[in-house]
């Protein structure tokens, strides 16, 4: 669906900030970009959406160059949820504010209306429809970025941080709308620091290191090899952290709780019935 080949991009006379980073974004896959603060992550994301253009290299999508593409060509396929969303409201009513990417493309006034009623169904805003975006909670703010963006039916949806200065009920809707958004086929792409999420949420991850893709495969091998990761500025999931240091008591590192808590429920039963086995 979307490929970068040996993009670059530096500001004037400096270092370049993305260095020869190549990948590949498949059709509904659910993808995390993780790095430590200034290794690239957003600059790589707005190359993407053409809010800047690579220095050298090239960008495709679903087969065709993006170089002579703006913003506008594509948020068409591409839907982009800035970390403050407050950036990126400016409607005095969360209806309008979704409208207003179908009225732009040109559709008709009960195209628009079908498009903005699937949006807010889909991101649980329909009773907030007449609300003024101010008055709206970061989490229903964030909700009505996305629906602003699915408002255009998207291929893919970028989110940069899109979590933070939640509380945990706000955080844990968000992830499951995006966790429902992807298994409906919409590729998700989550640039994020929560170790947690990428590990629970994403099938691939990504890390941006000094401008470059310097891991590129799985949550659960990119978390076996502590070490690298203390080079990347990234920590292992509490889960991790304590099945690994379980290890020699039979524990299998994970990185889920839920599969931890089944493994130290599964050992302590094993342990009972030893013990009575043994009393007998």
């Amino acid at each position: 669906m979307l490929e970068l080949k040996n993009i670059s991009f530096a500001y004037k006379a400096q270092s370049p900030v993305i260095n020869n980073v190549s990948l590949t974004i498949a059709t509904g896959e659910f993808l995390a970009i993780a790095g430590r603060n200034g290794s690239g992550k957003t600059t790589l994301t707005r190359l993407i959406m053409a809010l800047k253009k690579p220095t050298s290299g090239e960008i495709t999508l679903d087969g065709k160059t993006t170089k002579k593409s703006g913003p506008a060509d594509m948020a068409r396929s591409i839907g982009y949820v800035f970390q403050n969303p407050d950036r990126q409201i400016f409607h005095d009513t969360v209806i309008a504010e979704v409208a207003y990417g179908p009225e732009q493309l040109g559709y008709s006034p009960d195209k628009v209306t079908e498009m903005v009623n699937q949006a807010l169904t889909a991101t649980g805003l329909t009773e907030l429809a007449s609300a003024y975006p101010a008055t709206l909670s970061r989490g229903q703010k964030q909700r009505l970025a996305i629906a602003s963006a699915l408002a255009m039916e998207p291929k893919m949806l970028i989110l940069d941080e899109p979590t933070s200065g939640q509380d945990n009920i706000e955080r844990n809707q968000l992830m499951k709308l995006l966790a429902d958004l992807n298994k409906q086929g919409l590729a998700i792409l989550l640039i994020t620091h929560d170790m947690e999420l990428l590990a629970a949420y994403a099938t691939r991850v990504i890390v941006m290191d000094h401008g470059t893709n310097a891991y590129d495969g799985t949550p659960a091998t990119l978390f076996k090899n502590t070490a690298q990761l203390k080079k990347w500025g990234l920590t292992e999931p509490t889960a991790m952290n304590i099945s690994q240091n379980l290890e020699d008591l039979g524990i299998v590192p994970t990185t889920s709780i839920t599969d931890l808590s089944n493994h130290l429920i599964d050992m302590m039963g094993r342990s009972t019935h030893a013990k009575s086995s043994a009393a007998y």
